[in-house]
């Protein structure tokens, strides 16, 4: 009985143990985040590039699954280096980032082929700045 009651003790303490090495969040969604600094007279420009091909593509990006969401937000840059834009994509986690053929495969359709859309995004160079961007992951409390 003893052994048995000694035997109970150990797997409680085990499973209390296990329990508390668990992670008190989930891993959720992963976002892109990109800096982006518009030229002086060129938003209305950069502006009708996102509500047209920008935004074609994302909701491409959305029907396929591999995207969840994307959003744009002004910024009021603190000095001349700083962005005016911010530009956000949003996967479902940190895996999406490997169907690199899926999202070529969009863009080649919408595009035409990937050295036109890479020729693109370099012409674009004349309104904007990519100034920098790096991936967050939200993690939620459980």
């Amino acid at each position: 009985m003893l052994k048995q009651i000694a035997a109970l003790s150990l797997s409680l303490a085990m499973a209390a143990g296990a329990v508390a090495d668990e992670k008190p969040y989930k891993e959720g969604p992963v976002t892109s985040v990109a800096w982006v600094r518009v030229k002086d007279g060129k938003m209305y420009d950069y502006i009708n590039y996102l509500k047209g091909n920008y935004a074609q593509e994302m909701e491409a990006f959305k029907k396929a699954g591999l995207v969840t969401g994307y959003k744009i937000y002004q910024v009021t840059p603190r000095r001349p280096e700083d962005p005016n834009l911010i530009l956000t994509v949003t996967y479902p986690n940190y895996a999406a980032l490997d169907h690199n053929a899926d999202f070529d495969a969009v863009t080649t359709k919408l595009e035409g082929s990937l050295k036109q859309a890479q020729e693109g995004f370099g012409s674009r160079e004349s309104i904007r700045v990519i100034l920098g961007s790096e991936l967050i992951q939200e993690l939620i409390p459980k």
